[in-house]
């Protein structure tokens, strides 16, 4: 990697880590649907333009139903189960949570695609499930109330996104990936518009809300997808995906500075014992989709 492929890593990392603490923000005024939707929509927005200009719109017309299921399972789903969760939960631990997408995408991976694990991915899953359970204790379990049903959704979400990246080898390898993303992003407007004007909030939402809103949807999806593309032009797709362990570490950081929660010792162990496991897990195998 050149300098600038490392600062590039580093400012998506920033966008990606950042996306928690906006939604940590826009959530509790706008609810975790109407939040989702106006961040896939603006995406979607952001998106369709450049893909129009550079590759046109037949590919999205030939594979229409394959990039609704991965705007379902990609976007629409984890980022409406984050939204619940953190409701609960801090964007910094929401951020370590979701480091786990590479682990559930190995794992997927070795049992639908037949992507059988090396001993050295099988003590990356063992060391990041450790970890897993260390950040589940540290928040008293997984009860059904409270903290305990927000790990739950947060790590549902996570397993969307591993069994997106499984659905994206097996059906969607051959397109272009700014229509993957363009497409993912527009089929998951379609899938939460309703819903969303359904659960459309009644009371006047505020202006920081919004300016989260339109930051998740311009920078953290739309611009994010962006520079990723460019990231995985210029060095590659795995190193591109090295951005994976990177978002926690800024998930934690922006929740600490900007919204001042707290940091415990624990947390940060259990979540530095995930970030490691995943590396290893997911050296050698088809990493998922990032993270948030």
């Amino acid at each position: 990697m050149t300098g600038r492929d490392r600062l590039d890593l580093l400012i998506l990392a920033a966008i990606w880590g950042g996306s928690f603490l906006f939604m940590r923000i826009a959530v509790p005024e706008f609810g975790a649907v109407p939040t989702m939707a106006l961040r896939v929509g603006i995406g979607a927005l952001v998106l369709w333009p450049l893909m129009a200009w550079r590759i046109g719109h037949l590919p999205l017309l030939q594979q229409p139903v394959a990039l609704l299921v991965c705007g379902l399972l990609n976007s629409a789903l984890p980022f409406v189960l984050f939204g619940w969760a953190l409701q609960t939960l801090t964007a910094g631990y929401s951020a370590l949570l979701n480091a786990t997408a590479p682990l559930w995408g190995a794992l997927v991976a070795a049992v639908w695609l037949g992507d059988r694990p090396s001993r050295k991915q099988l003590f990356g899953l063992a060391v990041a499930f450790l970890g897993v359970l260390g950040l589940v204790a540290i928040r008293g379990g997984l009860g059904v109330r409270g903290d305990g049903l927000a790990i739950a959704l947060a790590l549902i979400a996570t397993l969307s996104y591993g069994l997106a990246g499984s659905f994206n080898k097996r059906y969607l390898l051959a397109t272009p990936p700014l229509v993957v993303a363009a497409g993912s992003q527009m089929g998951a407007t379609l899938l939460l518009v309703g819903p969303a004007a359904v659960f459309w909030p009644g009371e006047p939402v505020s202006f920081k809300a919004w300016a989260s809103v339109v930051a998740l949807g311009v920078l953290c999806t739309g611009l994010a997808y962006i520079l990723f593309f460019r990231l995985i032009a210029r060095v590659g797709p795995a190193r591109a995906m090295t951005v994976t362990f990177l978002v926690p570490l800024f998930g934690v950081l922006w929740g600490f500075l900007v919204l001042g929660e707290t940091l415990t010792l624990p947390m940060l162990i259990a979540g530095g014992v995930v970030v490691l496991g995943t590396a290893w897990a997911s050296s050698s195998a088809a990493p998922a989709r990032k993270p948030d």
